[in-house]
C-alpha cells in the first residue's frame, strides 16, 4: 500500500513540475521546477529499483540544471533586481514546495523500512557479467570493459559539443579591440612616426580660407 502512495505521489509531482517548466514566463522559475522533477523521477526510479538511474538523474541532470541556468542568464540577460524583489511574494510558494520535499523523502523513508519494501535489482546472470551484484557494479563492469571505446567517444563528444558552445558565445569585447600593440609601437621606425614639414616664411595656419 505505502508502495503504490509513493508511487502517485511522485508521479503526480512530476506531471505538475513538468506542466509548470512549460507555463512558467520566468526562466528562472522554470529552472526550478525542471530541478523538481528530476527529483521526483529520481524517486520513481527508486521505487522500480533502477538506483544507477536515479543517482544519474540526481548527479548528471540536477547537476548540469546549473549549466543551463547559466546560459540562461547569459543569452537572456535576466533583471536579477526584479527577481530579488519578488522573493517576499514568492516565499509562501517556496515554503510549500520544501514541505512537499520533506514529505516525500519521509513517505520514501517509510516505504523503505515497510514490510516486503522495494529492493534493489539484481541481475540473474543472463544480461550482467557479474552475479549477485546491484545494477552500479553490473552497469560499471559492462561500461568500463565491453563498451569502453563507445564510452570514450561519448566523452569525446561531449568535449567537442562544449568547446563548440564556447566558440559561439564568445565575443571579444570593445576593450579588447581597442587595447594597444606594445610589441607593434616598439617596432615602429621613427620615419612613420613623425612627418616633419617645412613651413614657409610669414605664412600662417590657412583655417576655413582665412588666412591667419
Amino acid at each position: 500500500m505505502i508502495h503504490t502512495l509513493a508511487f502517485y505521489l511522485f508521479a503526480v509531482m512530476v506531471l505538475t513540475s513538468g506542466a509548470l517548466v512549460v507555463l512558467a514566463r520566468n526562466p528562472v522559475h522554470s529552472v526550478l521546477w525542471l530541478i523538481l522533477a528530476f527529483f521526483n523521477a529520481a524517486g520513481l526510479m527508486v521505487l522500480v529499483g533502477a538506483e544507477f538511474i536515479a543517482m544519474l538523474l540526481i548527479i548528471v541532470y540536477v547537476g548540469a540544471v546549473a549549466v543551463l541556468f547559466l546560459f540562461v542568464v547569459m543569452m537572456l540577460n535576466i533583471d536579477f533586481a526584479e527577481l530579488r524583489a519578488g522573493f517576499i511574494k514568492n516565499a509562501p510558494l517556496a515554503a510549500l514546495v520544501a514541505v512537499v520535499l520533506f514529505v516525500e523523502l519521509f513517505v520514501a523513508i517509510i516505504a523503505a523500512n515497510a514490510g516486503g519494501a522495494v529492493t534493489l535489482g539484481t541481475p540473474d546472470g543472463s544480461a550482467a557479467p557479474l552475479l549477485g551484484e546491484g545494477n552500479t557494479e553490473n552497469i560499471g563492469a559492462l561500461l568500463y570493459t565491453r563498451y569502453v571505446f563507445l564510452f570514450e567517444v561519448a566523452g569525446i563528444i561531449l568535449l567537442v559539443a562544449m568547446i563548440g558552445a564556447i566558440v559561439l558565445t564568445h565575443r571579444e569585447s570593445r576593450a579588447t579591440r581597442a587595447h594597444q600593440n606594445i610589441t607593434k609601437q616598439n617596432m615602429r621606425r621613427p620615419e612613420d612616426a613623425t612627418e616633419l614639414k617645412q613651413p614657409e616664411i610669414g605664412k600662417g595656419v590657412d583655417i576655413g580660407g582665412r588666412e591667419l
